[in-house]
């Protein structure tokens, strides 16, 4: 169907449309108007993915003499593959439309693991290896050596690359990684260097979030992106940490005693160098001198990580001098790593701000700021001038460099923590030395300046108000949309105690007493004996899980839940978790039914969906609060209330439902899905933690469904289960539209979107 939005005609490529995505499309298209930053938050499973392409691609078409790119961020490869398959078919149906004129260029770019197509570097075991591996085959002075000798191996597919110059072009369409490879193939090219190659010229790029907030990636990949460009973060309700992640580092012992090789091996390489080619060294240290950009015109097989500190904050002067001279610099590194050696020797925990720390090394080690500063572009220079093409035998050596640039760098906003043991296993000493970020504004600030719009969007976004204040921006748009159905076929329950009246909570003081594990069990027994198919159980922590099924199958409790679904448990192994998984799959098609047992913040919490007849009941047992007694989050927490006023409690409540939403909200796939939610704590029932939940769950939550016993939630299961095998019309009768045609769309218009706002 097509449809006017104001002056923009939007191309959707299906029949109906959702209320909700009308709304989405309309909020958007006026944060675009605006050339400034949005917050939606939009139910799972109607369709976000599909509005926001439709949306943006029929904007850009509307508006040839300044179209707009779209750089596209998910997750995880698997949420990659699925957008872009929602692009072929609405591209498909733009060039119906509007012929040879809607075409564009779309690809998705992963890291070489996911795009090499030459079988002796996929032979490597995982992604820094296979980085390395290809390396070997297609740095310049590898390629140099081979032009003089034939036996040294290079890669055939980079070689063609090369040689087709500026031909190497990919022709207009939309690319999928599968795609890139069997093209790559036929034309004998190499996928991965052609896709980082044509990113600059697509119209929708698809990639991971790491490419635009990691500063290290994101100087090589994204620098060339426009200004006019739209940057979507999908699924972002844990942007924060991500951009928490992209600036921290930690150093273990074993990462120090790694360096010590690594600083051996550049030895030898150096005296070997000195030996038989000295005047290499000598022009790096003219270069050096002269303080020219080492990262200007390096040939594409050689670039490497980028600098780890934010682009504004790299000085653009000459190296000191004190490190210009390669074993000068091997030297300040072997002063740096003992220091930190030293450092990890300590019984008790320490917290320190990095202006201490530094001039902690500079008074021990005699290292100063400025060095500091320039230790990861000096390592870089150092490891091209050395030809060295093993990166991941010197990932050991990077990680201290990256820590000493950024404690160089920054004084606010971070902080270092030195633990001797983890807390929750104090027998086994295992130092580690962290510089922890805790503020996520530092790492996306670049991201809002360069770009016109960022636009952050989620299932889970609530309290909405909450994110502008933890990312530093302001949005012009910030909605949250609930969701149109015409049955009410979500049901929402708060369980606060057991059929024994017992309150139920895994709240610290409570969660080992036996009347609440035993009501829990109880709980779980009798949902399985009437609830069909799949049953989904979220426990706030691994050890939880652990402690809770063991005390089941001693009381016979597991072995009685046995007798109606089979049991499956998510592990810390991810190859147990994904055959555990495919098996529960299995049970629930055979009609046999199954519980599958999972963690809240864990891979299956985030990224698996439980559709259809996989979930028809989810049971978050508990809150997931994180780990309280963290250094590293009582850190952050300190840190957030004196910069943003964002008091402790808020924030571990707004954390902990974010994720307990995040858990539930795998049920809802679709509109003609249905599904139970169970929160199984009493700390559910009080308001100010409830009303953090998201605006979709909490408008199907009833008054009557919040304080119930076992036997209570059971007669709702019955009710609802029973109402939900009723036929109903799925186009929605009685005055309320939840399917909208091309002629609804146009007769309805604004009415719509008042409708849709929570």
């Amino acid at each position: 169907m097509k449809f006017q939005i104001e002056d923009v005609t939007v191309y959707f490529p299906y029949d109906h449309i959702y209320p909700e995505q009308y709304a989405y499309m309309l909020e958007l298209k006026r944060a675009l108007d605006a050339k400034g930053h949005c917050l939606l938050e939009m139910p799972t499973g109607t369709g976000k993915t599909i509005a926001l392409l439709s949306l943006i691609t029929s904007y850009t078409l509307s508006k040839p003499n300044n179209p707009l790119k779209l750089i596209y961020c998910t997750r995880t490869v698997h949420e990659m593959e699925k957008t872009l398959a929602e692009l072929k078919l609405l591209h498909s149906y733009q060039l119906q439309h509007l012929g040879p004129q809607a075409r564009i260029l779309a690809l998705g770019l992963s890291s070489r693991k996911n795009l090499c197509v030459n079988p002796r570097v996929l032979a490597a075991e995982n992604r820094d290896s296979v980085d390395a591996a290809c390396r070997k085959l297609t740095a310049s002075w590898v390629r140099a050596m081979a032009a003089e000798n034939s036996d040294v191996p290079t890669c055939e597919f980079f070689e063609q690359y090369e040689k087709a110059g500026s031909g190497a072009v990919l022709p207009p369409g939309v690319y999928t990684l599968q795609d890139l490879r069997a093209f790559g193939k036929e034309k004998g090219w190499c996928p991965y260097f052609l896709a980082r190659h044509m990113v600059q010229f697509a119209n929708v790029v698809v990639y991971s979030y790491q490419y635009l907030l990691d500063p290290k990636v994101a100087g090589i990949i994204s620098k060339e992106m426009q200004k006019e460009s739209v940057v979507v973060f999908d699924e972002a309700h844990n942007i924060d940490n991500v951009c928490i992640e992209a600036l921290s580092v930690s150093v273990r012992r074993q990462t120090l005693e790694g360096a010590r090789r690594n600083l051996n091996k550049m030895r030898q390489e150096i005296d070997r160098f000195k030996a038989t080619d000295a005047g290499r060294l000598r022009a790096e240290y003219n270069r050096l001198v002269e303080g020219l950009a080492q990262r200007g015109d390096l040939p594409v097989g050689d670039a490497w990580l980028s600098n780890p500190a934010l682009p504004d904050d790299i000085l653009k002067e000459a190296v000191p001098g004190n490190i210009r001279k390669a074993e000068h610099f091997v030297h300040v590194l072997r002063r740096l790593v003992q220091y930190l050696e030293g450092r990890l020797e300590t019984e008790n925990v320490e917290k320190e701000a990095p202006v201490g720390f530094v001039a902690s090394i500079n008074s021990h080690a005699g290292i100063d700021q400025k060095t500091l500063k320039f230790c990861y572009d000096r390592l870089h220079s150092l490891m091209m001038t050395l030809e060295i093409t093993d990166t991941d035998e010197f990932l050991h050596i990077q990680t201290i460099c990256d820590f000493a640039t950024l404690v160089g760098t920054y004084a606010r906003g971070f902080s270092i923590i030195i633990e001797p043991f983890d807390e929750r296993m104090p027998h086994i000493p295992d130092p580690v030395l962290q510089l922890s970020c805790h503020d996520a504004s530092l790492a996306i600030k670049p991201v809002f300046e360069r770009f016109q719009s960022v636009v952050i969007t989620s299932g889970t976004l609530s309290p909405i108000d909450l994110y502008p204040r933890l990312l530093n921006f302001n949005p012009v748009v910030s909605r949250s949309f609930t969701m149109s159905l015409t049955r009410d076929c979500i049901c929402p329950m708060v369980l606060t105690r057991g059929s024994d009246q017992l309150p139920v909570s895994t709240k610290f003081d409570m969660r080992s007493d036996l009347g609440v594990v035993r009501n829990y069990g109880r709980l779980l027994l009798e949902m399985v004996s009437v609830v069909p198919d799949g049953i989904v159980c979220f426990f706030v922590s691994y050890s939880y899980m652990d402690g809770i099924v063991n005390t089941w199958n001693e009381n016979g409790i597991l072995k009685d839940i046995m007798q109606h679904k089979l049991v499956f448990i998510e592990t810390q192994d991810v190859v147990e978790t994904t055959l555990a998984l495919d098996n529960y799959r299995k049970a629930c098609d055979c009609g046999r039914g199954a519980v599958f047992f999972s963690v809240a913040r864990g891979k299956v919490a985030e990224g698996i969906d439980f559709d259809r007849h996989y979930g028809r009941l989810v049971i978050m047992f508990g809150v997931p609060f994180q780990y309280t007694l963290s250094k590293i989050l009582l850190a952050r927490l300190e840190y957030l209330r004196d910069t943003f006023q964002i008091k402790e409690g808020d924030f571990l409540t707004f954390d902990a439902l974010r994720q307990a939403a995040q858990c539930v909200g795998r049920v809802i796939r679709s509109k003609a899905d249905y599904g139970m939610m169970i929160f199984a704590d009493k700390r559910y029932s009080r308001h100010d933690k409830r009303s953090k939940l998201p605006g979709w769950i909490l408008s199907h939550l009833r008054d009557a469904h919040l304080n119930l016993s076992t036997d209570m939630a059971l007669h709702i299961a019955r009710e609802f289960l029973r109402k939900m095998a009723q036929p109903y019309d799925k186009a929605g009768g009685n005055g309320r539209k939840t399917l909208l045609s091309q002629e609804d769309v146009e007769k309805l218009g604004d009415r719509i979107v008042d409708e849709m706002l929570y």
